[in-house]
């Protein structure tokens, strides 16, 4: 399950295996800072996401006050009208909403559901059958949850799905429970308008005399590391998860990308090679190059989250660890679909044989290339610097004025 915050992240998240996308509207869910889309384009991403064999699921899963009642009834009317599957929710004006109007919900980790016998059972009256579970479970509680549904539903068990979260952000508060944001900022992580300020430096200072002094930035102590899970994705499918979601509604279509990607490869072979004698050996080979490969994406450093018991001591980040840098090339000037080769724009930068080129556009949505052959004036180079018109040879089709990156 995975994150779209756009259009070209949206693409992205499709194009590289998602079983299912969710998605915010301006104004009214837990990430406020993404782009999100507007009321009007819901339709649009639920045929997108058609295209694709995906289910498309809407965030809805922030505080209602009185006077956002009758816009999130016209949400979820809107959504029920586009064929959306399902909504996130956990306020219980969205929950009620959504069981009037007759469209599923999902409930939203922010409900911190952690345990099977009360909660899950609880909110199962309200017509809830998916879970998005508090991110401070651990594998064992997750088993305990599953076990607990069997012994009061029987059969009907079958019909509760578990999400858990397998990749992306952590946050150093309970369940995202913070009030640092608003307490500074006036801006509410509880209301998905979060600035962060737990992933900055910070000094302190004795109080009495104002000295001695230290800066806290080594290891940013409010700042966790990103969660992966891809080194034991096997156990959470074992402890009974149905559906591993990816955090980063507000991150690029370059994580995007490459984070679906690397769980999609993951469970394919999971679900393929399980049965074979030497599935131990060569699953861990592929995990390993695949944890190589989300290193070069976006990420604070890798943490096991609590599926393992509590993070204590190495948790921390001091930002970004990605090994490769989206940089801006250029954009397309023309497109010439009979060879499948682009004019390109080398607008800064520069652009070498070999080179990862990543293509953003409205119409085209996300596309990675390998720049194989330059022409210059006809004439084949190995790299063209700024300023240069170039031809390229691409696997699809490309479109004016298509944006490009280059990933060195």
């Amino acid at each position: 399950m995975a994150p779209a915050g756009d259009f070209i992240t949206l693409s992205a998240a499709l194009r590289a295996g998602a079983d299912a996308v969710y998605f915010g509207i301006e104004g009214t869910n837990m990430r406020a800072g993404a782009k999100n889309f507007k009321l009007s384009e819901i339709g649009r991403v639920v045929r997108e996401c058609r295209k694709f064999g995906a289910k498309a699921y809407l965030t809805l899963n922030t505080i209602y006050f009185d006077s956002q009642q009758r816009r999130l009834s016209g949400q979820i009317k809107a959504a029920k009208k586009a064929g959306v599957d399902a909504v996130i929710a956990w306020d219980f004006s969205a929950v009620e909403l959504a069981n009037q109007i007759g469209i599923d919900v999902f409930l939203s980790t922010q409900a911190s559901v952690a345990n099977a016998v009360a909660a899950a059972s609880l909110y199962r009256k309200y017509g809830v059958r998916r879970f998005v579970i508090a991110r401070e479970c651990s594998l064992a509680d997750l088993k305990r949850m599953r076990s607990g549904l069997r012994k009061i539903l029987g059969d009907k068990a079958k019909e509760i799905s578990i999400e858990a979260f397998a990749h992306g952000a952590m946050c150093v508060s309970i369940s995202g429970r913070c009030f640092m944001s608003e307490f500074v900022y006036g801006k509410s992580a509880n209301r998905g308008e979060c600035l962060q300020p737990c992933r900055r430096m910070y000094k302190i200072s004795d109080v009495q005399s104002g000295s001695p002094e230290f800066v806290i930035g080594q290891n940013y102590v409010l700042s966790p590391k990103d969660l992966m899970t891809l080194p034991f994705i096997e156990k959470l499918i074992e402890a009974g998860v149905s559906s591993l979601k990816i955090e980063g509604r507000n991150r690029n279509a370059t994580y995007v990308w490459a984070t679906v990607s690397a769980y999609r490869k993951a469970l394919d072979f999971y679900a393929l090679n399980r049965q074979k004698p030497n599935f131990g050996s060569e699953f861990k080979l592929l995990k390993d190059g695949l944890c190589k490969e989300l290193g070069r994406a976006f990420n604070r450093g890798f943490s096991e989250g609590f599926f393992m018991g509590k993070p204590m001591g190495d948790w921390t980040s001091s930002g970004n660890k990605a090994e490769v840098k989206k940089r801006i090339l250029g954009h397309v000037l023309n497109f010439f679909p009979k060879i499948s080769v682009a004019e390109i724009s080398i607008d800064d930068n520069f652009l070498s044989r070999g080179d990862s080129v990543q293509v953003e556009g409205p119409s085209t949505g996300f596309a990675v290339f390998t720049a194989d052959e330059i022409r210059l004036d006809g004439t084949a180079v190995e790299s063209a610097q700024k300023g240069s018109v170039v031809s390229v040879k691409t696997p699809q089709r490309l479109r004016r004025n298509d944006r490009l990156f280059v990933l060195r």
